[in-house]
């Protein structure tokens, strides 16, 4: 990574340019505006909202600022309306590894539903197959213009269907290629995550790894839930966690109890700014929860959730972060470490992308 960046220049430009780690993008929620329309053109799909590459684009990020994590999910109708073959769904993950690359992301997680891509006859396993494919093919052709990315998978199942078990079946039939974990996505609201305890309980006894969409919508006993019942690893978002953080008039902070062991055990949470103010999880890039929650040094990090939806990246993330909050080049390296140490990679290859990757990418940068 170049070491030429002013230290006070956290413009997106600049940002783009250090090593950053992604544990939290959906890849229906991460497509070009222009794939979209050649995809629908080419299946027939009638049903988009726009026709030129601009206005389409457009039309998501404003649909998404509904305030409604339920309206907000909506968006994806389209997307996934047109990934349902395995041509599209090579090139939507090839093109995700590249724009994830173009951003300076040297590792990321990506998930989506398999259940979701199965309406002209595709099995799950020929989904999977055709995402990671996909996905190497990306990693080819970064690699072929000198960049390093390295993507792992994470299948979702959708917490309102019954399919949770058998998805984490195919998590763990194939995590020796490619496939890093499973997660349950969806509406919170009416569908806690013990619904799924028997997918779980398979998952931690196939020492398999999993994360759960948690504490987005709904609160502090969707947290509770899902790590005390479930045994998650990581809380997909967890921002509302800050609802068992007192704050006094004076300034004294104060932790309830579910806080301090989320805080204690270092239980990741892949906070994902810009869609968390979309989906009304917090007001404002400002008064958005991760201010407080990096000052208590919980395991914060930072993602992007759907780069489509949300007009983001990592670095459009981490600038907005950087101004609104003080945040310099020390607090974005412990944001992305964090990343790394949570990912769901074995620990040999987590500690070579810390000491080999990270830290080289912002040295100078702290330094100076």
């Amino acid at each position: 990574m170049s070491s030429d960046i002013p230290s006070q220049s956290l413009d997106v430009e600049s940002i783009r340019r250090v090593p950053k780690v992604l544990l939290h993008d959906h890849l229906d929620g991460g497509l070009r505006p222009g794939t979209v329309l050649d995809l629908a053109d080419s299946i027939g799909y009638r049903g988009l909202p726009a026709t030129d590459v601009g206005e389409l684009g457009q039309w998501f990020r404003d649909a998404a600022d509904s305030g409604s994590l339920e309206s907000y999910l909506e968006t994806f109708a389209h997307t996934c309306g047109v990934m349902q073959t395995e041509e599209a769904l090579v090139r939507v993950a090839a093109e995700a590894a590249e724009d994830l690359a173009a951003d300076g992301v040297v590792y990321a997680e990506v998930r989506y539903a398999p259940e979701l891509f199965v309406e002209r006859g595709l099995s799950l396993p020929a989904v999977v197959e055709a995402v990671q494919e996909g996905f190497a093919e990306g990693e080819r052709r970064v690699a072929a213009k000198g960049g390093r990315i390295h993507l792992s998978t994470l299948l979702c199942a959708m917490r309102q269907h019954a399919r949770a078990y058998e998805i984490a079946e195919l998590a763990v039939r194939y995590r020796d290629n490619g496939v890093a974990g499973f997660d349950i996505a969806g509406p919170e609201a009416g569908f806690p995550p013990t619904r799924n305890l028997d997918a779980f309980e398979y998952l931690r006894t196939s020492n398999a790894h999993f994360t759960i969409h948690a504490g987005e919508a709904f609160g502090l006993a969707s947290i509770w839930e899902a790590i005390q019942h479930c045994g998650a690893e990581r809380l997909g978002h967890g921002v509302r966690i800050v609802d068992d953080i007192k704050t006094s008039p004076g300034g004294e902070v104060q932790l309830g109890r579910l806080a301090n062991y989320v805080r204690d055990r270092r239980i990741p949470l892949e906070l994902c700014p810009s869609s968390n103010v979309q989906t009304g999880a917090a007001p404002s890039i400002a008064e958005h929860p991760i201010g407080l929650l990096t000052r208590l040094r919980f395991r914060v990090t930072v993602n992007t959730d759907n780069r489509l939806m949300s007009g983001c990246t990592m670095s459009s993330e981490f600038a907005a972060l950087a101004e609104a909050f003080g945040f310099g080049w020390a607090d974005l390296q412990w944001f992305t470490i964090n990343a790394m140490k949570s990912a769901f990679l074995d620990f040999d290859k987590r500690l070579d992308i810390i000491n080999n990757v990270i830290k080289p990418g912002y040295a100078d940068l702290i330094a100076s």
